[in-house]
């Protein structure tokens, strides 16, 4: 598909409402300059263009409520819909809806996708939802799950709900769970794991986690569900959220998750896959939480992907 090129005809200036109030500039500037890679709008601020109130601010500033925005001319390569959005991540969407209210949804995000753009990826879940819903006022991840995860993603859709559910989730207020296959029988029936885990770079440049007495508190609870030949089937519970929490707990128990190409088993991925197995088992199964605005109990389960379901019922495969 060809891509349109289109000039802004002159400076915008906006004024901060409160479905905008309290969100960092950059991120201001990257939903309402869509198109434009995150390097420029980067620029623009370093140099000045940007301006907030008049003067110059940091790429990191928050707005508040009245600030008023310069944004210069700038011109932005916009993709249509069907390019930027895979057809089959446009069907997912449309169809993975759990919940929806005027304040936030959950949606069944599918294994294979970012849920944001960057990093070599040129879009991901919430690139997708905005752009399949272009009248929503405002649309922002309220946590993330790895691009190999599926299951419950809770997206605000007003800036309001996402400061109740981000402060939920700080204040360990929301529970999760998470369905994993590990590779081995694992003999324990129940066990809390606590090891710290600290961000790292391999040699290769790729971001990984290590259990390191330096990196950040991290807590999962893992309960067996059912044993197989060669894997068990588990429920993880992660009290906090640190990058690969579960994939990494669950490598140190001797038994990584099946499929996970950074943590896991090679042997145990080869085999899997010569079955016709090709994705990361690890699915965020349940949310469970206090509505931001009623404070009624919610949960919100999102059923097992029909790949992983089809290798549960397939017993002698396992």
């Amino acid at each position: 598909m060809s891509i349109e090129e289109n000039q802004t005809p002159q400076v915008i200036y906006v004024e901060i409402n409160e479905d905008n109030c309290d969100q960092r500039l950059d991120n201001f500037l990257i939903s309402r300059l869509k198109g434009v890679p995150k390097s420029r709008i980067y620029r623009l601020v370093r140099k000045g263009e940007v301006r907030v109130n008049k003067g110059r601010v940091d790429i990191k500033y928050r707005l508040a409520a009245g600030d008023v925005v310069r944004i210069p001319p700038v011109r932005v390569a916009e993709r249509s819909e069907e390019s930027f959005v895979p057809k089959g991540l446009q069907a997912a969407l449309q169809q993975g809806i759990l919940f929806e209210d005027d304040g936030f949804m959950v949606i069944n995000k599918p294994a294979g996708f970012a849920v944001h753009g960057g990093s070599g990826v040129s879009s991901g879940i919430i690139e997708g939802l905005r752009l399949m819903r272009p009248e929503a006022r405002f649309l922002e991840l309220v946590h993330r799950l790895d691009k190999d995860t599926s299951g419950c993603l809770l997206i605000a859709k007003k800036r309001s709900a996402l400061r109740k559910l981000q402060e939920f989730f700080r204040n360990s207020e929301i529970k999760k769970t998470y369905q994993a296959l590990l590779a081995g029988q694992w003999d324990r029936k129940k066990l809390i794991v606590t090891a710290p885990l600290l961000k790292n770079i391999s040699k290769g440049g790729e971001r990984i986690v290590v259990i390191s007495k330096a990196g950040k508190a991290a807590e999962t609870l893992f309960t067996r569900i059912k044993l197989f030949r060669n894997a068990t089937l588990v429920e993880a519970s992660p009290k906090t959220g640190r990058t690969h929490q579960i994939r990494v707990h669950a490598a140190s128990l001797g038994h990584a998750i099946v499929g996970d190409d950074r943590y896991g088993i090679d042997e145990i991925n080869k085999l899997f896959k010569n079955k016709g197995y090709k994705r990361m088992f690890l699915h965020a199964e349940t949310l469970k939480f206090k509505h931001p605005v009623t404070d009624e109990k919610m949960t919100i389960s999102a059923p097992l992907p029909l790949q992983l379901m089809n290798l549960l019922n397939n017993e002698e495969s396992i």
